[in-house]
Formats: structure tokens, sequence, C-alpha cells
């Protein structure tokens, strides 16, 4: 028997702009990530991964039911939801007993696992706690990484790699102070803590062209440990 292979084009302006959108492009946009929880979860990794959703939309997807997963042992469940929701990016969140509040955070190479790290999350203070003003949807961040851990040790360059790759959004030649509203901080600790901080940054007259910048602290804060 001869199998013909035939090639179906789209015939609506809808499905072209559908598979226009899946061609490789020139400049890639934003990545999109997947939240979803693993056998078990805790009340604490659900208000983190809230509040890092609200962070990332609209670049994100959140799923609320629970996965018989355990990724370690096999990531295919995880790549069929990668493919199925055009994610390249995902964070699990793992609660046990011996391994209480962690996230597991990966990526996808063609929705192919690539790699993947475990942290464990011994503090979270969320955006509710933080009484100020927030900023607006979808605010491209500038991301500062302090310490010089993330150069010097694998673990902490993956780590830096994948926090770029889950902040970044869409690339740009210049920058504009108007339009510099976020600033995430990355702070890497001789003890192997990584401390991730939120600002809002506010312009005021300083007396010249140039302003005077300050930053709020607008939440969420993180203190993981690599697990």
């Amino acid at each position: 028997m001869v199998v013909i292979q035939r090639v179906v084009k789209a015939t609506t302006r809808k499905g072209k702009k559908i598979l226009l959108k899946k061609e490789p492009q020139v400049a890639e946009g934003p990545k999109k990530l997947l939240f979803f929880q693993g056998r078990r979860s805790s009340e604490k990794l659900r208000r983190l991964s809230k509040d890092l959703y609200d962070l990332k939309k609209p670049d994100a997807q959140m799923l609320s039911k629970k996965n018989d997963i355990t990724i370690f042992e096999n990531a295919t469940p995880v790549e069929a939801f990668c493919k199925k929701y055009e994610s390249p990016l995902f964070i699990m969140s793992s609660h046990s007993k011996k391994r209480p509040d962690n996230l597991v955070i990966g990526r996808m190479y063609n929705y192919n696992l690539l790699d993947m790290i475990e942290l464990h999350v011994e503090a979270h203070e969320g955006l509710k706690e933080f009484a100020c003003s927030k900023i607006a949807l979808a605010s491209k961040p500038c991301l500062v990484f302090n310490g010089p851990q993330w150069e010097e040790t694998e673990v902490f360059k993956h780590l830096k790699s994948l926090f770029v790759d889950i902040f970044h959004r869409e690339k740009v030649e210049s920058v504009s102070l108007q339009g510099l509203q976020h600033t995430i901080s990355f702070t890497a600790t001789p003890e192997g803590k990584i401390l991730i901080r939120s600002y809002k940054v506010m312009m005021k007259k300083s007396g010249c062209k140039t302003p005077r910048v300050e930053l709020e602290e607008m939440g969420e804060d993180f203190v993981f440990i690599t697990a």
C-alpha cells in the first residue's frame, strides 16, 4: 500500500493566521509560562504561584487541578502539557513531607524537556502584603543580578538563565526613562540563598535634566534555596 502524504493548507483567514503565528520568527516575542500543580501543593505555593502569575500576565497560564506527576522520573506528561498550551516555560508546585514547599522551574526546546531545577521556598511575602500602587500590566522589568555567585557556579548560571527567560519580554533597542516602571532584583548570598525583590521605579524632580530615581518595594518577595 502506498501512502501519499498531502500538505493541507489553511483555507480561512483565521487558520492562516494561526499557522503564521506558529512559524519561526525573526524576533521572538515573550515566552509563555505555564503554572500547574503536582500531586500535592500547599497554601504557600498556591499564593506564590498566583503572585508570579500576576507578574507574568498576559504571557502566562495557570492550571488549577492537581496532577499525578513525578517530573524527575517521567517528564512526558509535562511535555504534553507544554505542547497543548504552547508554553516553552513551566513552574510546577510540589509539596511533600520530606520535600515541603518546592517549585520545579523548567523549559522546553521543541516541546521536549531541555532543563529544569528544583527550588525550596523558604519565605514569601505576596503582592497584597505591600500597601502601595502597582505597575501597569505587561510592563517590561529591569532585571538586576547582585552577587558574584551568578557567574561563579554552574547552578547559579543555570538559574540566572532561567530567570531571564521567565521575566524577559520583547527585545528593545533603547529604553525610555518614562517607560521604566518595574525593577526585579535577584541577590545570591554566600550561603546559597536567592533573594528576589520587586520594586516600583519612581522618577522624582532633581533640579536638572536627569530625574532622581527612587525605588519603592511593592512585592512580591521570595527567599529560595536550591533543593
